[in-house]
């Protein structure tokens, strides 16, 4: 059977520094394939590099293949093998399967069903098939990956829920007010975080961004990244009698809103209700303001529970996606095994004979008028031609040469005769 292998480094194994010295640009992933897959012992390739892993799939023909990997890298990237192989991992067959479908479907990430990885796996394999370094055991194994991926996404709820303070906040303004579409939103400072939070609520259609500003010409340059209306700090408090959602991320050392300027906004909102996202250290929004009624505020801290909340709540979810990615690994196993020659082949003759037998029955049952003898001839007949049918076929898979590549024969094999027509994943 053939042998998968699986080297790389990653967050877990690599410091930023490391990575940062072994990541592949996409111009250096295309040299770096046209590099390996020239190797001898290396007769499929892939490699998939970002800037949390670096990581090179690849199927071997011959021994010492992990040391050229090595190798490899050494001489391209131009860095001592000292200084990385200790981070380096290496997984084999079943456990290069797992680990590539732990990637894809982001168990393996920093933070647990993030959506970006996939995409990520996919652009990489575009390159290596547009590079002809992949080939028929790759490429299933990689379209079983996006499959299990797709799988584990639908069927759990590890992407559920938010697990950044930005992305909370807005999912904490859904439920409060539904509908986002036709809110309006101030952010007033510049935070990178609040800029996070806007950008998510855009996602959901916002009808309106106002950006408020000590300095009045950042309020207009950030107003014109997000499409919206740049207005003078002073103008602040009037806005929020207008707004329905406030984000704050200033440096000011004090509250810039008080409780009690926010409880004379709310008598001439006339108790329409009033989020606000405090993401300032220190806190920019009145504590108070959560005592008077109709008004929401939450600061990080409130923000970082519902977070670490959620990452517990994903991580439970991990135990049904481990499930559902053994079980996909057992079916790839099972599939690389028959793309042996005599599984193959034993699975060509039964199908051949179980129609030969069919349709021969079928035809006799009609013809009611022959003997016994006739109708088995007849038999005879048709299994001779059967075999004779299969025997180059058969022949030629039997006897691959040194130089052909019989796993790409074997699986055209399979797929012409409809033998995987029960993988339930094809």
């Amino acid at each position: 059977m053939p042998e998968i292998i699986l080297i790389g480094a990653n967050h877990k194994t690599a410091s930023v520094e490391l990575r940062e010295c072994i990541a592949f640009s996409e111009d250096e992933t295309v040299q770096a394939l046209d590099k390996l897959k020239l190797k001898e012992n290396i007769r499929e390739v892939f490699l998939f590099s970002t800037c949390n892993r670096t990581e090179i799939l690849y199927i071997p023909d011959g021994a010492n293949n992990i040391e050229t990997i090595k190798t490899f890298l050494t001489e391209f990237k131009n860095i001592p093998l000292s200084e990385f192989e200790e981070s380096l991992y290496i997984y084999k067959n079943d456990d290069a399967v797992d680990h590539l479908f732990q990637v894809a479907s982001s168990l393996d990430s920093m933070i647990i069903g993030e959506p970006q990885i996939l995409g990520q796996v996919k652009a990489a394999f575009k390159t290596a098939t547009t590079n002809n370094s992949s080939g028929v055991i790759l490429n299933r194994l990689l379209h079983k990956t996006f499959s299990i991926a797709k799988k584990i996404r639908k069927e759990t709820g590890i992407g559920d829920n938010a697990v950044s303070i930005s992305y909370a906040a807005v999912e904490l303004a859904g439920k409060i007010f539904n509908d986002l579409s036709t809110k309006s939103v101030l952010l007033i400072g510049a935070g990178e975080m609040a800029e996070l939070a806007v950008e998510h609520l855009l996602s959901k259609n916002v009808e309106k961004i106002i950006v408020a500003n000590r300095t009045f010409e950042n309020a207009v340059n950030l107003a014109e990244k997000f499409n919206g209306q740049p207005v003078k700090f002073e103008e602040m408090e009037l806005m929020l009698q207008e707004v329905d959602i406030v984000i704050s991320s200033t440096g000011s050392s004090q509250y810039i809103l008080t409780q009690s300027q926010i409880k004379k906004v709310m008598k001439n909102r006339k108790n329409r209700p009033l989020f606000f996202i405090d993401i300032a250290l220190p806190r920019d929004i009145d504590p108070g303001a959560n005592r008077i009624s109709n008004t929401y505020l939450y600061d990080i801290d409130d923000l970082q529970n519902i977070v670490n909340e959620n990452i517990e709540q994903r991580e439970k979810e991990t135990v049904k996606a481990q499930r559902l990615i053994e079980e996909a690994v057992i079916r790839f196993k099972k599939w690389l095994k028959d793309l042996e020659v005599v599984p193959t082949i034993v699975a060509v003759k039964e199908k051949i004979e179980k129609i030969t037998k069919i349709e021969t029955e079928k035809t006799l049952s009609t013809m009611g008028h022959l003997s016994r003898k006739d109708s088995e001839a007849i038999k005879r007949m048709t299994k001779a031609i059967a075999t004779r049918i299969m025997h180059d076929p058969i022949q030629f898979l039997k006897e691959p040469g040194e130089h052909r590549e019989n796993s790409f024969y074997l699986n055209a094999a399979r797929q012409i005769f409809n033998l995987d027509l029960n993988d339930k994943e094809k």
